[in-house]
């Protein structure tokens, strides 16, 4: 690896895909007892789900946040002593493997956490009156200007949720606001493309199923990190403990603050990422948000076992 100071990423929901993380665990027996023990804490088949690779039901939040929690960290596990991180961050689910990479909270408890939270978000909105969409080549202003006419025109919640490259944004609220945005975001020359997601995540139609998990959180141990993680509330490198976990319990209805969580990890004099898990959404998020910085970085994908062995050497 590159001897410049690296961050390691963990990606969030919408990287999961069919297989992900099989080859792996079949190798790699760390790998295939996260498996198990998300199973274990879960009460769900989640090989079964990922490796029959039906679409709906590797999308379900409860099956996907345990299951691609188990993938991450698999990953890290194989790739860990080979890393030098300086830093940490993951988007919204991959947060929470961050901790783990950071040794602020055990492998048992982050499980435990993403098992939990994929259930409330779940069942947060059993109605189906939350909805998110994904806003393509608009910059922050405009869509802050489509959010802001739609909570009017619709007198519903509405909400940027994601600031994910200044490029991507994606809104969260009522399903009616979100789709008012639609005609919107096409006459400003956009694109908005509905996410399938079964709520109304990062916003405050997931108050309650928030207030549940914070319990549970407060009574975890929390450590100082290992390393700085860079939390998606606020977008800047965390070292203490305590602030670490108001912010997570705070994750569930903010928004994930990733252009600047980039801006921190580059101004941090971070040149190299290396994003641990399937796929390679955190990787091209990188460029997406640096292209106009500069071109003086390098990223890796630790997304498959090919991929690991090489970095393993």
């Amino acid at each position: 690896m590159s001897s410049t100071p690296l961050a390691v990423l963990f990606p969030g929901q919408g990287s999961q895909e069919a297989g992900m993380g099989r080859e792996l665990a079949e190798a790699h027996k760390e790998a295939m007892d996260l498996w198990k023990q998300a199973e274990r804490i879960s009460g769900i088949d989640l090989r079964g789900i990922y490796g029959d690779g039906d679409e709906l039901a590797m999308a379900d939040t409860r099956n996907l946040q345990p299951a691609l929690t188990a993938v991450d960290l698999g990953y890290w596990s194989y790739v860990a002593s080979k890393l030098s991180p300086v830093m940490a961050a993951g988007h919204s689910l991959g947060e929470y493997s961050a901790l783990a990479a950071a040794s602020v909270l055990s492998v048992d408890s982050v499980l435990e956490l993403t098992s939990l939270r994929g259930r409330l978000m779940a069942e947060a909105d059993p109605s189906g009156q939350g909805a998110m969409g994904a806003i393509l080549k608009l910059d922050l202003d405009t869509v802050e200007q489509v959010v802001a006419d739609c909570r009017e025109a619709t007198n519903k919640e509405l909400l940027v949720a994601n600031y994910n490259s200044p490029a991507q944004y994606v809104i969260s609220g009522h399903k009616e606001a979100v789709e008012a945005a639609a005609p919107m975001v096409k006459e400003k020359k956009g694109r908005l493309v509905p996410l399938p997601v079964s709520g109304a995540f990062h916003s405050p139609l997931m108050a309650e199923a928030a207030k549940e998990l914070a319990t549970v959180i407060a009574k975890l141990d929390w450590r100082k990190p290992a390393f700085p993680v860079v939390c998606n509330v606020t977008g800047q490198a965390e070292t203490d403990a305590d602030t670490i976990k108001d912010l997570m319990s705070r994750q569930m209805t903010s928004s994930v603050q990733w252009i600047t969580t980039m801006n921190t990890m580059w101004q941090s004099s971070i040149r190299t990422f290396v994003e641990v898990g399937p796929k390679v959404v955190l990787t091209r998020l990188a460029g997406a948000n640096l292209k106009d910085v500069t071109d003086d970085y390098t990223t890796q994908s630790i997304n498959s076992l090919e991929a690991a062995d090489e970095l393993n050497g």
